[in-house]
């Protein structure tokens, strides 16, 4: 691709590409042996993003929630040949899906192993995707710098994304790069300390 890395290194290449009205954050996670990819949220903008499928050799997308703004592209991709995956609890927001990610499930993009992590509170069944071996969670909405995402739509529980972030993403280590569905990075160890103070704010 002839844009610039998000991130890069030895082995993995990660583009990060912003789409739609509500500037979601789209991921392609490459392997930079075998040249496998997959892509993190088919957001928007289809046309760009199967243009940078073909570029990259994208066969499946891992999908993080099912809120709409995160999916627009998803009937596109299937209609292109792409697989699109989906926690069961989320499977219901989706126009049509191949695949149920469930928690824990390690998914192989050539070298590189991703594993799903269940992470519910902004929706039911919000999942977070940590690359192994690397310092790097791919968070959705469910971790973002400064606090957790909303939980104020229906079928979100703030005291949910609260236990999510405390027992699933804040036991990583404190470099860990947090790259979430909106907006910037930020590390585990930047927001860690800031749990209590968001459980008392109450969002």
């Amino acid at each position: 691709m002839a844009r610039p890395a998000h991130l890069e290194d030895d082995d993995v290449r990660i583009d990060k590409l912003i789409v739609g009205p509500f500037e979601n954050n789209v991921f392609v996670v490459r392997c930079k042996h075998t040249g496998d990819a997959v892509l993190l949220d088919a957001a928007n903008e289809h046309e760009l993003l199967l243009d940078v499928c073909r570029e990259t050799g994208v066969r499946r997308v891992l999908t993080t929630h099912g809120h709409w703004d995160h999916i627009q592209a998803v009937t596109a991709v299937r209609d292109a040949g792409i697989d699109v995956g989906i926690s069961e609890g989320d499977a219901e927001m989706l126009p049509a899906y191949d695949f149920v990610i469930p928690d824990d499930e390690v998914y192989e993009v050539g070298d590189l192993r991703l594993r799903a992590v269940h992470t519910p509170g902004h929706t039911k069944g919000s999942t977070s995707f940590l690359l192994e071996g690397k310092p790097v969670v791919f968070t959705g909405d469910t971790l973002f710098p400064g606090g957790p995402g909303n939980t104020s739509t229906p079928g979100a529980s703030f005291e949910q994304i609260l236990g999510s972030i405390d027992r699933r993403l804040f036991t990583l280590p404190a470099e860990h790069l947090v790259l979430p569905g909106h907006g910037l990075d930020t590390t585990v160890g930047e927001e860690r300390p800031h749990l209590q103070e968001w459980a008392d704010r109450g969002w």
